[in-house]
């Protein structure tokens, strides 16, 4: 089935590349199409073609939407470009999203960096409880990720043990993938307001629950 999945990537990119060797304008949906390939594709090759056309687009001054520039960060960070996908990352407008905040951990698990990524997680669940106020909520496979990196640093791994325990009380973990969190499709293109998430928890209850979570 990934085989077929992928030929048929491979044919719809090079469709997109003929297109823009005619010098046919790409709409912003256009390159979130063509950076999505490229992700799904996930080779050296496909790596090199979304640079490009990135920088070309970038060249022309046309605006990249930020669900196009995660599709290029989270790339970059496949193919183990983490100095590309800190550069994309740094230009993305209001990076506050849900998928924002799991590349946001992934880079900082890909670069070393435990102990800010310890830091992150400490801030996101000592903000405000209000269920009216947007909290940043993580993927649990990315949590998975991140006690695996710092499992041999005892007083890292006590820390993010405490971090995650609070962040499942609190609702703030997703089942989604960060792989599902990219691909998923807008229902509402006007709004673009998406239901993303079941949170498996009650902050009140500490009882599994399935309860939406409204993102960008």
């Amino acid at each position: 089935t990934w085989s077929w999945l992928n030929m048929s990537f491979t044919g719809a990119l090079e469709v997109l590349i003929e297109m823009k060797s005619q010098d046919l304008k790409f709409s912003k949906d256009t390159y979130v199409l063509a950076f999505a390939i490229c992700y799904k594709l996930n080779s050296p090759e496909s790596f090199q073609i979304c640079t490009t056309l990135r920088e070309e687009a970038l060249i022309k001054g046309e605006i990249l939407s930020r669900r196009a520039s995660c599709f290029a960060v989270a790339l970059a960070l496949n193919q183990n470009q983490v100095a590309k996908a800190i550069s994309i990352f740094s230009q993305i407008m209001n990076p506050e999203s849900i998928i924002c905040t799991n590349l946001n951990i992934m880079i900082h698990i890909q670069s070393n960096m435990l102990k800010t990524l310890i830091d992150i997680l400490k801030d996101a669940t000592e903000g405000n409880l209000s269920r009216f106020v947007k909290r940043h909520v993580f993927s649990e496979e990315v949590l998975v990720k991140v006690r695996e990196k710092v499992k041999d640093v005892p007083a890292l791994l006590a820390k993010f043990d405490e971090l995650n325990k609070k962040l499942h009380i609190n609702g703030q973990v997703t089942a989604y993938t960060l792989d599902a969190l990219l691909c998923h499709t807008p229902s509402d293109r006007q709004s673009h307001t998406v239901l993303l998430n079941k949170r498996t928890v009650s902050r009140r209850t500490f009882q599994p629950l399935s309860q939406s979570l409204w993102a960008e």
